[in-house]
């Protein structure tokens, strides 16, 4: 009877898993719109989390499964030894026990948000069996502890893994201090990428047709990495806009009443510190002004995939106050420091979505652990405002920080952080519109910016960009905004990095050549384009070329940005140099497509395939002629390839892809667009439905009230029915 009563309790609890997911998936309702999007609608805002992980997995299991193996460590499992170091420094910074420990010290209405995250996943996996995941069969509520601040990667990406690897490899990292530690820096050759980065506009009432605050979201990511959602609570949630697969809150997006756009920000929000180690009886110590700390020791071991089957290496970790030690700088171990509170910025992401107004979104950045973005914000109070940044910790500004500084001394430590008010911010400036295109935040605002005098240097660097400079002179002469004419300025054709290259070239070859030759018809066609990119333009696919090839043979000063090495090219490039370059771009157009006379179009494409992480590509297979042209060059509309296609023709990877312009005033009304389409499935109509809009500049509108919804419902579920 003993036995029977045990088994039967062990069977029961089993069944009352997934009973109780059940029970929860028959308070939410999902509509799926004309474009495949999901509007989630729950009771509490654990529902709303439960069914908006649910949905991300019928869209696209693959990349949340994707981000959770490289957000927890466990890539290598699955994908071999080459992802080990990647795994090993998600583990310097939180173990899975520390993640556990995270999470059950989390408020409750927090905990019952992860544990509706978990349950969401795990209720798909249930009622899919067919679903087969790659490693990850269960989830489990403190895996967002991980995943918690919204970017791609967030801060701990700007950790490199080469130098973890060179420290730690060899396991016996008590003796690197003796080693060579610096890594090859980036070889002089490599190709240019393209940018990373994303552009936000706010723009008050004076400048729209209505009267009402408009706002700009147009993130550049890669491809595909962010879903579209709208998601609904009777506990207050009412939220749309992107969402970064597997996580539980919309990151770039709107309400009702606010909209919120980040961007990558240049505030200094990391630092290193060398540490002056000492070994006594067996034990190591750092050093701290008079004292001698112990360095924290523990040791994680992690397995991954080789053709022998599963193997497993065991690491050390090691930790001093600053962080984790990370690598070594001038034969001194050195401890990488950055903001990581994972719960009080899973709460920040979360609540930042609720907030109705200026006052109740500005007591949110308080929180202070969106770190790795700044913020450009609008509300249908007629509000706009821009924040540089959010976690910023104050410093001795005696030592220089954007060098490793020494862990020893007291005074190198961070001494709190900088309150809002103190960050740079930008609230209501009189010339009506702010923009934050990755550059400087001391032209956000045309005159009304902040002084860089005003604030520490280690607050920005004061550098612009080829896409502010584009965005500045065009906000200064418009008015009468209305979403479409928002979404016009958004793909505005010109490029001002050619206006800087492009003069040059012509001056040499008039100076030098001056008629005749094989130069002559390609000079031609540059001499006359106005900078401009279209799916036409020969001269756009000549200046793509010829801009690519002297970022590879120019020579690049130590610390002078973008701008400044193309500005230094045009005015210090030899004649010669520049004339030797076009004509071999001319060559290498003649012998790749048989003429130097391409249309962009026909070289510039948008091309999926298949739902696969990292894309293939194919010049025999269906693609489509995009218009728009890489960030590097200033355009706003941002298309570009972020690593090596092997084709000749050119096949984006990253830029636009989620983006939206949103008018807020007695009602919200939006208009999106996302690259390809909602599902990462070959085989769904909503796999690369968008894309003509997206070519044409088309955006569809946005159904956020429910009515609105409804009209456009093609399909309706209650998940417990599943």
């Amino acid at each position: 009877m003993l036995l029977f009563l045990v088994f039967g309790c062990a069977t029961g609890t089993k069944q009352s898993e997934a009973e109780r997911w059940k029970s929860q998936a028959e308070q939410i309702e999902i509509i799926r719109d004309d474009f495949g999007v999901p509007h989630i609608y729950g009771k509490t805002d654990a529902d709303a989390v439960f069914g908006l992980l649910y949905a991300q997995c019928e869209d696209d299991f693959n990349r949340v499964e994707q981000n959770y193996l490289w957000a927890i460590g466990r890539l290598a499992e699955v994908d071999g030894q080459e992802y080990l170091y990647s795994d090993l420094r998600a583990n310097l910074f939180m173990t899975e026990e520390e993640a556990k420990i995270k999470y059950e010290g989390s408020p409750d209405w927090l905990k019952k948000l992860c544990d509706a995250f978990a349950d969401g996943i795990n209720y798909y996996l249930h009622t899919h069996p067919e679903v087969k995941p790659r490693l990850l069969t269960r989830f489990e509520p403190w895996m967002p502890m991980y995943f918690s601040e919204g970017s791609i990667g967030g801060d701990i990406e700007r950790i490199s893994i080469e130098k973890i690897k060179y420290f730690y490899k060899n396991g016996d990292v008590e003796q690197t201090h003796s080693r060579l530690d610096s890594v090859a820096s980036v070889s002089q050759e490599q190709p240019l990428t393209e940018p990373q980065g994303s552009n936000g506009i706010a723009l008050s009432g004076s400048l729209t047709k209505s009267g009402n605050a408009m706002l700009l979201i147009n993130p550049h990511t890669s491809f595909y990495f962010r879903g579209e959602v709208h998601v609904v609570s009777e506990e207050g949630l009412n939220a749309y806009g992107a969402v970064t697969w597997g996580q539980f809150f919309v990151y770039q997006g709107f309400n009702e009443k606010t909209g919120w756009m980040h961007t990558s920000t240049y505030t200094d929000v990391m630092d290193e510190f060398k540490e002056t180690i000492l070994e006594t009886e067996g034990k190591l110590f750092y050093q701290y002004g008079e004292e001698l700390r112990p360095v924290k020791k523990s040791e994680i071991t992690l397995k991954y995939k080789s053709d022998n089957g599963m193997k497993e290496k065991t690491f050390p970790i090691y930790r001093t106050h600053h962080g984790p030690i990370t690598h070594s700088v001038d034969g001194q171990w050195t401890a990488s420091a950055m903001m990581w509170e994972p719960a009080m910025a899973l709460e920040q992401s979360f609540v930042r979505t609720k907030k109705e107004g200026y006052k109740g979104f500005r007591e949110m950045m308080d929180i202070r652990t969106n770190s790795s973005n700044n913020t450009v914000y609008a509300d249908a109070e007629g509000n706009i405002a821009y924040f540089h940044g959010n976690f910023i910790p104050k410093r001795d500004t005696s030592f220089d920080y954007s060098n490793p500084v020494d862990g020893s001394n007291p005074k190198t430590d961070w001494q709190g952080l900088h309150t809002v008010d103190e960050n740079i911010l930008v609230r209501n400036p009189a010339n009506g519109w702010i923009q934050n295109c990755n550059s400087t935040p001391f032209t956000s605002a045309s005159n009304y910016s902040p002084k860089a005098e005003d604030y520490p240097y280690y607050m920005s660097r004061d550098q612009e960009n080829y896409r502010g400079i584009h965005a500045i002179a065009l906000l200064k002469k418009a008015k009468d905004f209305t979403l479409d004419s928002l979404i016009h300025l958004a793909h505005d054709p010109y490029l001002p990095a050619f206006q800087v290259l492009i003069p040059s070239l012509v001056k040499a070859y008039d100076d030098n050549v001056k008629s005749g030759g094989q130069l002559e018809g390609p000079i031609d066609e540059l001499r006359k384009w106005d900078y401009t990119t279209s799916k036409e333009s020969v001269a756009m696919t000549l200046a793509h070329f010829y801009g690519i090839l002297v970022y590879e043979r120019m020579h690049r000063p130590e610390g002078m940005s973008y701008m400044e090495l193309m500005d230094h090219w045009a005015q210090t490039g030899d004649d010669v140099g520049q004339l030797q370059i076009l004509l071999e771009t001319v060559e290498r157009l003649e012998k790749d497509f048989g003429t130097w006379q391409m249309p962009w179009g026909e070289v510039n494409r948008y091309q999926r395939l298949d739902g696969a992480i990292r894309q293939s590509f194919d010049e025999d297979k269906p693609s489509i002629p995009i218009g728009f042209a890489s960030g590097r060059w200033g355009a706003l509309a941002a298309y570009g390839v972020s690593y090596t296609n092997n084709t000749k023709k050119i096949f984006g990877t990253r830029g636009n892809s989620f983006a939206a312009v949103v008018e807020f005033g007695e009602k919200v009304r939006a208009k999106s667009i996302l690259a390809g389409g909602q599902s990462g499935d070959p085989n769904s109509p909503h796999f690369d439905d968008q894309i003509e809009r997206y070519a044409q500049m088309d955006w569809k509108e946005v159904p956020y009230y429910r009515e609105d919804v409804l009209k456009r419902a093609v399909k309706t579920y209650v998940l417990g029915n599943r």
